[in-house]
């Protein structure tokens, strides 16, 4: 997220509220960690209880969905080497640990 700003463990500044809005908040932490996946344990850590991995994992099959989607619209292949179809296809293996 490149609207908070950060020195250290603590937030010193927020700016550009345009894409702030009411919804759920496991929406929130799954665009927080998209691209970071491997974080999201110390982001729950953080964040207490009522966290549900499962529906976070949904939020970010569904982004790659929309970003592919943009791209076929766009004339992009979704399907290129490292795009958004191949991290879907990395999220429906089975996680590590399970």
């Amino acid at each position: 997220i490149t609207h908070v700003f950060v020195d250290g463990e603590e937030v010193t500044g927020v700016i550009d509220w345009s894409e702030a809005a009411p919804g759920d908040a496991m929406f929130d932490l799954a665009t927080v960690t998209l691209g970071h996946e491997e974080r999201l344990d110390d982001l729950l850590a953080g964040y207490g209880a009522g966290a549900d991995r499962d529906v976070i994992r949904a939020w970010w099959s569904l982004r790659s969905l929309v970003a592919a989607r943009w791209l076929i619209e766009h004339g992009f292949d979704p399907d290129a080497p490292g795009c958004e179809f191949d991290v879907l296809r990395s999220r429906t293996q089975e996680p590590q640990g399970s």
